[in-house]
């Protein structure tokens, strides 16, 4: 029981030294994520579609 106890203790102590990030932090890094998925997502979409005509065009 007191190592469960000594474990809680020390979980406790690390998560003091953790430096959390500010709201605006967390609004900035969101925002990045979502552009670049969007990026992404618009760069695979025209692979896609060029790949695509590039094979029916072999097919024909």
């Amino acid at each position: 029981m007191s190592k469960i106890v000594q474990f809680f203790r020390e979980s406790k102590a690390e998560l003091k030294k953790v430096v959390w990030p500010t709201g605006a932090e967390v609004v900035s890094s969101v925002q990045v994520v979502i552009v670049m998925t969007i990026v992404v997502s618009i760069i695979l979409g025209l692979l896609d579609w060029g790949f695509t005509e590039a094979f029916r065009a072999l097919m024909r």
